[in-house]
């Protein structure tokens, strides 16, 4: 029994679904509650400003909270204090993306990363280039079934690439053509426009097919 090993490949690029970024304010005061009041009364700030944007928010949650104190060059005397709170917000409104990072940027003592693009983890994307590789492993099958002059009898494997081997696995999603802020000045109304980052998604298999004796060997 001759068997033909192929690997089949799809690449697909697509526009992102989901924007992550975060934001991180601060306080600082020689007095230790003053420190803690104004953190406070900037994060229900940020969690109202939050709240305008409901329905364009996928999800945002606390990711770190710090306060500690600051220390003199000598000994252990405390010169003041210092607080952060970090919230990471995932968005789905893109046309509101631009307005709110501009808002939120515009807030005292705030600082903004972002943003990063991203497909949801169950977007069909995945699915279909999955079967878009299995369909170019057949194809490829075929070919070099006709390039002996036979044909495809039946599948023995499909598998991951290299997964006996305990290889990577996939599909992998790859960002490419990396979006610029195009930032405009936070004291104007001028909106921030946003070039979403393009997801290349990618997906590999292994297959063997038997194949009829060969004829032209």
């Amino acid at each position: 029994m001759t068997v033909v090993a192929v690997r089949g490949e799809a690449v697909r690029e697509v526009d992102p679904e989901l924007a992550e970024f975060t934001v991180t304010v601060v306080a600082r005061d020689k007095d230790r509650e003053a420190t803690l009041t104004r953190l406070r009364e900037r994060v229900e700030a940020l969690r109202g400003l939050f709240d305008r944007y409901g329905d364009g928010i996928e999800r945002r949650e606390t990711s770190g909270l710090h306060v500690h104190p600051e220390m003199g060059k000598k000994g252990e005397r405390v010169t003041a204090y210092s607080g952060s709170v970090s919230t990471t917000v995932v968005m789905k409104d893109f046309a509101a993306l631009g307005e709110m990072l501009l808002t939120v940027a515009n807030q005292d003592q705030t600082h903004v990363h972002g943003p990063v693009w991203s497909l949801r983890p169950d977007s069909p994307v995945f699915k279909e280039v999955r079967r878009d590789a299995v369909a170019d492993a057949i194809v490829r099958g075929k070919e070099y079934a006709d390039a002996l002059g036979a044909q495809v009898v039946d599948l023995l494997e499909l598998s991951d690439p290299g997964l006996s081997r305990g290889s990577e696995s996939f599909p992998q999603v790859l960002g490419y053509d990396a979006g610029a802020m195009k930032r405009a000045s936070y004291g104007g109304p001028a909106p921030l426009e946003l070039d979403p980052q393009r997801q290349r998604v990618r997906a590999g298999v292994e297959a063997r097919f038997t194949i009829t004796a060969p004829t032209v060997l």
